[in-house]
Protein backbone atom coordinates (compact mmCIF):
# COMPACT_ATOMS: atom_id res chain seq x y z
CA UNK A 1 0.00 0.00 0.00
CA UNK A 2 1.58 3.29 -1.03
CA UNK A 3 1.80 6.29 1.28
CA UNK A 4 -0.98 8.30 -0.38
CA UNK A 5 -3.46 5.44 -0.03
CA UNK A 6 -2.44 5.06 3.62
CA UNK A 7 -3.18 8.75 4.19
CA UNK A 8 -6.63 8.34 2.63
CA UNK A 9 -7.27 5.26 4.77
CA UNK A 10 -6.39 7.24 7.91
CA UNK A 11 -8.86 9.97 6.89
CA UNK A 12 -11.56 7.35 6.28
CA UNK A 13 -11.18 5.48 9.58
CA UNK A 14 -10.73 8.74 11.52
CA UNK A 15 -14.38 9.57 10.84
CA UNK A 16 -15.34 6.73 13.18
CA UNK A 17 -12.91 7.64 16.00
CA UNK A 18 -13.87 10.12 18.71
CA UNK A 19 -12.02 13.41 19.00
CA UNK A 20 -10.61 12.44 22.41
CA UNK A 21 -9.16 9.21 21.08
CA UNK A 22 -7.67 10.94 18.04
CA UNK A 23 -6.03 13.49 20.35
CA UNK A 24 -4.63 10.69 22.50
CA UNK A 25 -3.16 8.96 19.45
CA UNK A 26 -1.55 12.26 18.39
CA UNK A 27 -0.06 12.68 21.86
CA UNK A 28 1.28 9.13 22.07
CA UNK A 29 2.86 9.31 18.61
CA UNK A 30 4.81 12.40 19.70
CA UNK A 31 6.90 10.18 21.99
CA UNK A 32 6.79 6.82 20.20
CA UNK A 33 10.25 5.58 19.26
CA UNK A 34 12.31 2.77 17.81
CA UNK A 35 15.57 4.45 18.80
CA UNK A 36 15.46 2.29 21.93
CA UNK A 37 14.14 -1.25 21.75
CA UNK A 38 13.83 -4.12 24.22
CA UNK A 39 14.88 -7.75 23.81
CA UNK A 40 13.61 -10.49 26.15
CA UNK A 41 15.57 -13.74 26.03
CA UNK A 42 13.79 -16.90 27.22
CA UNK A 43 11.65 -15.27 29.89
CA UNK A 44 9.55 -18.14 31.25
CA UNK A 45 7.50 -16.17 33.80
CA UNK A 46 4.59 -14.66 31.88
CA UNK A 47 3.81 -12.09 34.56
CA UNK A 48 7.33 -10.66 34.20
CA UNK A 49 7.41 -10.55 30.41
CA UNK A 50 3.88 -9.10 30.36
CA UNK A 51 4.86 -6.39 32.83
CA UNK A 52 7.75 -5.43 30.54
CA UNK A 53 5.32 -5.14 27.61
CA UNK A 54 3.20 -2.79 29.71
CA UNK A 55 6.24 -0.68 30.65
CA UNK A 56 7.32 -0.45 27.00
CA UNK A 57 3.95 1.02 26.05
CA UNK A 58 4.02 3.40 29.02
CA UNK A 59 7.45 4.75 28.09
CA UNK A 60 6.89 4.93 24.33
CA UNK A 61 8.92 1.92 23.16
CA UNK A 62 7.25 0.51 20.06
CA UNK A 63 9.12 -2.75 19.41
CA UNK A 64 9.75 -5.67 21.75
CA UNK A 65 11.86 -8.57 20.49
CA UNK A 66 11.14 -11.91 22.17
CA UNK A 67 13.64 -14.77 21.88
CA UNK A 68 12.17 -18.23 22.44
CA UNK A 69 14.97 -20.79 22.46
CA UNK A 70 13.83 -22.72 25.54
CA UNK A 71 10.54 -21.17 26.62
CA UNK A 72 7.45 -20.05 24.73
CA UNK A 73 6.35 -16.47 25.19
CA UNK A 74 2.93 -16.06 26.76
CA UNK A 75 0.94 -12.87 27.39
CA UNK A 76 -0.76 -12.48 30.77
CA UNK A 77 -3.68 -10.23 29.90
CA UNK A 78 -4.32 -9.41 33.56
CA UNK A 79 -0.85 -7.84 33.65
CA UNK A 80 -0.63 -6.21 30.22
CA UNK A 81 -4.05 -4.51 30.64
CA UNK A 82 -4.39 -4.23 26.86
CA UNK A 83 -0.96 -2.72 26.30
CA UNK A 84 0.08 -5.50 23.90
CA UNK A 85 -2.24 -4.09 21.21
CA UNK A 86 -0.31 -0.81 21.12
CA UNK A 87 3.20 -2.24 20.64
CA UNK A 88 4.85 -4.61 18.15
CA UNK A 89 6.00 -7.94 19.57
CA UNK A 90 8.52 -9.57 17.24
CA UNK A 91 9.07 -13.23 18.08
CA UNK A 92 12.10 -15.40 17.28
CA UNK A 93 11.05 -19.02 17.75
CA UNK A 94 12.36 -21.20 14.92
CA UNK A 95 13.20 -24.79 15.79
CA UNK A 96 16.80 -26.01 15.72
CA UNK A 97 18.08 -22.46 15.35
CA UNK A 98 19.94 -20.17 17.74
CA UNK A 99 17.23 -17.54 17.92
CA UNK A 100 19.45 -15.29 20.02
CA UNK A 101 21.89 -15.09 17.12
CA UNK A 102 19.09 -14.46 14.61
CA UNK A 103 17.69 -11.63 16.73
CA UNK A 104 21.04 -9.98 17.49
CA UNK A 105 22.15 -10.22 13.85
CA UNK A 106 18.87 -8.65 12.70
CA UNK A 107 19.15 -5.80 15.17
CA UNK A 108 22.74 -5.11 14.13
CA UNK A 109 21.67 -5.05 10.48
CA UNK A 110 19.10 -2.42 11.47
CA UNK A 111 21.79 -0.26 13.09
CA UNK A 112 21.37 -1.11 16.78
CA UNK A 113 24.06 -1.25 19.43
CA UNK A 114 23.43 -4.37 21.51
CA UNK A 115 23.56 -3.70 25.26
CA UNK A 116 23.28 -6.43 27.88
CA UNK A 117 21.57 -5.48 31.13
CA UNK A 118 23.74 -7.35 33.60
CA UNK A 119 25.79 -6.81 36.78
CA UNK A 120 28.88 -7.51 34.67
CA UNK A 121 32.22 -6.36 36.04
CA UNK A 122 32.85 -4.36 32.87
CA UNK A 123 29.39 -2.80 32.86
CA UNK A 124 28.79 0.94 32.85
CA UNK A 125 26.26 2.59 35.09
CA UNK A 126 22.87 3.38 33.58
CA UNK A 127 23.74 7.04 34.22
CA UNK A 128 26.73 6.81 31.85
CA UNK A 129 25.27 4.74 29.03
CA UNK A 130 25.48 6.67 25.72
CA UNK A 131 22.36 6.54 23.56
CA UNK A 132 23.57 8.43 20.48
CA UNK A 133 23.20 5.21 18.49
CA UNK A 134 20.05 3.13 18.28
CA UNK A 135 20.07 0.96 21.38
CA UNK A 136 18.74 -2.55 22.01
CA UNK A 137 18.51 -3.53 25.69
CA UNK A 138 18.79 -7.26 26.32
CA UNK A 139 17.11 -8.77 29.38
CA UNK A 140 17.50 -12.37 30.55
CA UNK A 141 15.88 -14.47 33.25
CA UNK A 142 16.29 -13.58 36.91
CA UNK A 143 17.83 -16.93 37.81
CA UNK A 144 20.12 -17.58 34.84
CA UNK A 145 20.51 -14.15 33.27
CA UNK A 146 21.35 -13.88 29.59
CA UNK A 147 22.71 -16.83 27.63
CA UNK A 148 26.43 -17.27 27.09
CA UNK A 149 25.92 -16.48 23.40
CA UNK A 150 24.19 -13.20 24.19
CA UNK A 151 26.80 -12.19 26.77
CA UNK A 152 29.63 -12.94 24.32
CA UNK A 153 28.06 -11.05 21.40
CA UNK A 154 26.92 -7.73 22.85
CA UNK A 155 28.62 -4.37 22.39
CA UNK A 156 28.65 -3.48 26.07
CA UNK A 157 27.05 -4.10 29.47
CA UNK A 158 24.98 -1.74 31.58
CA UNK A 159 24.08 -1.94 35.25
CA UNK A 160 21.82 -0.25 37.77
CA UNK A 161 23.81 0.88 40.84
CA UNK A 162 22.51 -0.77 44.02
CA UNK A 163 23.38 -0.12 47.63
CA UNK A 164 21.68 -2.88 49.61
CA UNK A 165 22.38 -6.49 50.55
CA UNK A 166 20.26 -7.84 47.68
CA UNK A 167 22.20 -7.91 44.42
CA UNK A 168 19.42 -8.02 41.84
CA UNK A 169 16.04 -6.54 41.00
CA UNK A 170 12.90 -8.21 39.71
CA UNK A 171 13.08 -8.31 35.90
CA UNK A 172 10.06 -6.12 35.31
CA UNK A 173 11.23 -3.57 37.90
CA UNK A 174 14.68 -3.54 36.31
CA UNK A 175 13.20 -2.98 32.83
CA UNK A 176 10.97 -0.16 34.06
CA UNK A 177 13.92 1.64 35.68
CA UNK A 178 16.01 1.34 32.51
CA UNK A 179 13.20 2.53 30.27
CA UNK A 180 12.25 5.47 32.47
CA UNK A 181 15.83 6.68 32.79
CA UNK A 182 16.81 6.21 29.14
CA UNK A 183 13.63 7.67 27.63
CA UNK A 184 13.93 10.73 29.86
CA UNK A 185 17.52 11.08 28.69
CA UNK A 186 16.44 10.58 25.08
CA UNK A 187 13.75 13.28 25.24
CA UNK A 188 16.30 15.82 26.48
CA UNK A 189 19.08 14.79 24.10
CA UNK A 190 18.13 16.47 20.82
CA UNK A 191 18.38 13.08 19.08
CA UNK A 192 15.83 12.57 16.30
CA UNK A 193 14.06 9.68 17.99
CA UNK A 194 10.53 10.10 16.63
CA UNK A 195 9.05 7.77 14.04
CA UNK A 196 8.96 8.66 10.35
CA UNK A 197 5.74 9.94 8.80
CA UNK A 198 4.99 6.55 7.25
CA UNK A 199 5.72 4.70 10.50
CA UNK A 200 3.32 7.02 12.30
CA UNK A 201 0.65 6.53 9.65
CA UNK A 202 1.05 2.74 9.90
CA UNK A 203 0.52 2.94 13.65
CA UNK A 204 -2.49 5.24 13.28
CA UNK A 205 -4.07 2.65 11.02
CA UNK A 206 -3.22 -0.22 13.36
CA UNK A 207 -4.45 1.57 16.48
CA UNK A 208 -7.62 2.97 14.96
CA UNK A 209 -8.52 -0.46 13.58
CA UNK A 210 -8.28 -1.80 17.13
CA UNK A 211 -10.44 1.02 18.47
CA UNK A 212 -13.20 0.98 15.83
CA UNK A 213 -15.67 -1.89 15.76
CA UNK A 214 -14.98 -4.11 12.72
CA UNK A 215 -11.98 -1.92 11.88
CA UNK A 216 -10.27 -4.62 9.82
CA UNK A 217 -13.41 -5.17 7.73
CA UNK A 218 -13.73 -1.43 7.19
CA UNK A 219 -10.16 -1.28 5.92
CA UNK A 220 -10.80 -4.20 3.56
CA UNK A 221 -13.95 -2.57 2.14
CA UNK A 222 -12.21 0.80 1.76
CA UNK A 223 -9.35 -0.71 -0.23
CA UNK A 224 -11.77 -2.73 -2.36
CA UNK A 225 -13.87 0.35 -3.16
CA UNK A 226 -10.74 2.34 -3.95
CA UNK A 227 -9.82 -0.06 -6.73
CA UNK A 228 -13.24 0.32 -8.45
Amino acid sequence: MDLEIKRKLVEFISEYVTGNKKSKIDEVLTYRTRHITVVLEDIFQSHNSSAVVRSCDCFGIQDIHVIENKYDYDVNRDITLGSAQWVNIIRYKKKNVNNSKVCIDQLRTNGYKIIATSPHEQGVSIRDLPIDDKTALLFGTELEGLSDYAMDNVDSYVTIPMYGFTESLNLSVCAAIFLFHLTQKLHKSGIEYVLSEEEQIDLRIKWMKSIVKNGALMEKKFLKDLRI
